[in-house]
């Protein structure tokens, strides 16, 4: 019976993993045709990026309701947003997976490629099925999971559980932080201030962790701001601070197909390559200061 239960494990996992592989192939393929498809045809209007019929389109969005007692909400400031204006469930519960796909599509403008990824990936980091299943919004906060130590608007988990809360001190250096016109945030800010949030995050918090994998989340999230919402303070102040779209609003990506993954890494690459505390120690030596070194003189005192 233990044989059969191993190769049966064996063999599913094969399966699983090749259906991934195949299914990852087919994702980016087809990423990369939609990439080549934005670039070819023109972009829609200003004012008509958000399609007729859709809330928000030509910049009205439905009523802003900020969240009530018991209602779920995450890490994340753009999905927050959108429960607090009833694009998904005010609530913040009982999502289904494939709703978060289209709800992201119509209201962001992200390439289909990309809003089926991201809910898919949160399905499978939480062990359940993307068709079928469904999620509280501050289920995606569960530690390590999507949410991650250094965020640019939430203090560390270790520091406070509840994800959902906005910093409202590390907020304002975001928006505070601009050398672009007008006092927008650039590539450069970006790189910056995700390099300062790690080391003072590290000092910080003695549980301190960041993988590689959540280190490009961070640089995702700040690459949103500057590519969905073009860096402009003056529409990131009401989404980071009240997670609230601003009225008139609509993305600044206003390619026909959506921002793609692959177009949008252009904009996460060199925002996480440029961060110089990755490679000047800085986030190394953070922390540090803890843990005193004992003499070995003292050392040996102490055994004798």
């Amino acid at each position: 019976m233990a044989v059969l239960v191993v190769l049966r494990r064996v063999f599913v996992g094969l399966g699983s993993a090749l259906k991934s592989f195949l299914a990852t192939t087919v994702l980016f393929s087809l990423d990369f045709l939609l990439t080549l498809y934005n670039f070819i045809t023109p972009n829609r209007a200003v004012g008509r990026v958000v399609q007729a019929g859709d809330p928000g389109h030509g910049g009205k969005w439905p009523t802003y309701v900020p969240p009530r007692e018991g209602d779920s909400r995450c890490s994340c400031p753009a999905l927050n947003a959108m429960a607090n204006h009833g694009l998904l469930p005010h609530d913040g519960k009982n999502i289904k997976f494939t709703e978060l796909t289209n709800a992201i599509r119509r209201v962001y403008n992200f390439a289909p490629t990309f809003c089926y990824y991201v809910p898919n990936y949160i399905a499978t980091a939480l062990v359940r099925d993307y068709r079928t299943d469904r999620f509280d919004l501050a289920d995606i906060d569960a530690h390590n999971c999507i949410e991650h130590d250094a965020s640019l608007t939430r203090v560390d988990a270790y520091h406070d559980p509840d994800q959902g809360k906005i910093a409202a001190a590390l907020v304002e250096e975001v928006l505070s932080s601009g050398t672009g016109p007008d006092g927008n945030l650039t590539k450069a800010d970006l790189s910056r201030l995700l390099g300062k949030r790690r080391v003072e995050a590290k000092q910080r918090n003695p549980k301190f962790s960041l993988a590689f994998i959540h280190k490009m989340f961070g640089s995702s999230n700040g690459s949103t701001m500057l590519t969905i919402f073009g860096g402009r303070v003056k529409d990131l102040r009401p989404v980071l601070g009240e997670e609230r779209i601003p009225e008139g609003w609509e993305p600044r990506i206003r390619h026909r197909m959506g921002l793609t993954m692959l177009e949008f890494n252009f904009t996460v690459l060199p925002v996480e390559l440029n961060i110089k505390e990755e490679v000047d120690g800085s986030i190394a030596r953070a922390g540090q200061e803890r843990y005193v070194a004992v003499e070995p003189e003292l050392e040996a005192e102490k055994t004798a």
